[in-house]
Parts: structure tokens; C-alpha cells; sequence
């Protein structure tokens, strides 16, 4: 079902592409909201804190793999313990550097991942996203 876009975050402990993605996805839309994350911890935090409210939820995350602490993977293990109402609103889409075909098979395996999205963040992969998932952009 697609529905009205209104934030999106990036969890990346690169704060280099953090910035990068974000003034693309600004460029894209400049209505949308950006939040940025430098860690999976990080991240989580603010999917479980209570300010993160209609106006402040994401609708979208994109999420690195490889990270320092907890990486993308481990993310997603934990991910599942969220409510699980926060889970069907989100769409969760990997974007990494790895090309590894390891990792393409492991994001085959997670239901939870809309999407395996190879870096860097480019209008094209906006393009496909939003046309898959959102009505009103």
C-alpha cells in the first residue's frame, strides 16, 4: 500500500556519505525529513525513544552493513523485538558498498528488508523506492 513520505532515516557510521545521502535525498524533495544516525545503536535508540513521534518516525531507514559495535546484520536481529505496529510502517532497505554475494543472499533471507541498494544514495534509487512505496512524494 503506498502512503505519504514524510522522513527518512540513514543509519551509517560514515558521516561523510551520512552527509552526502542526505542532501541528495534534500535535492530529491527538500520536504523531507532527514534523520541521521552514525551507529545501529544509535538508531534503535531512537526507534524505541517516545520522541519519535508521528512527526519525527521515519518512514523509511537505510542501513549500512558494516559498522563499528553492532553492524547491520545485528540491527535487524534486533529490530524484530520492536513493536511490532513501528515494524509494518517501516521500510528498511540496506544500502552498503559491499557487493559481497554473501550479503545479497543474507538480505534475501531477511523478510524484514524491502531492498539491498548499493552505495552510494543517487536520484535513480530514490526513483525506484519511492515509486515501489509512496504515492505522494
Amino acid at each position: 500500500m503506498k502512503q505519504k513520505l514524510d522522513c527518512i532515516m540513514l543509519v551509517d557510521d560514515n558521516k561523510v556519505d551520512n552527509f552526502f545521502h542526505e542532501r541528495v535525498i534534500k535535492k530529491y524533495n527538500p520536504a523531507i525529513k532527514v534523520i541521521t544516525k552514525e551507529s545501529a545503536e544509535e538508531g534503535l535508540d531512537y526507534l524505541r525513544n517516545k520522541d519519535c513521534d508521528q512527526d519525527n518516525h521515519p518512514d523509511i531507514i537505510f542501513l549500512d552493513i558494516n559498522m563499528p559495535g553492532m553492524n547491520g546484520w545485528e540491527f535487524l536481529e534486533e529490530y524484530k523485538n520492536l513493536d511490532k505496529n513501528l515494524q509494518c510502517r517501516l521500510i528498511v532497505i540496506m544500502l552498503t558498498t559491499s557487493k559481497n554475494p554473501d550479503d545479497i543472499e543474507m538480505a534475501k533471507k531477511h523478510n524484514i528488508l524491502s531492498g539491498f541498494k548499493t552505495k552510494p544514495l543517487d536520484k535513480e534509487i530514490l526513483d525506484k523506492v519511492f515509486e515501489k512505496y509512496y504515492s505522494d512524494i
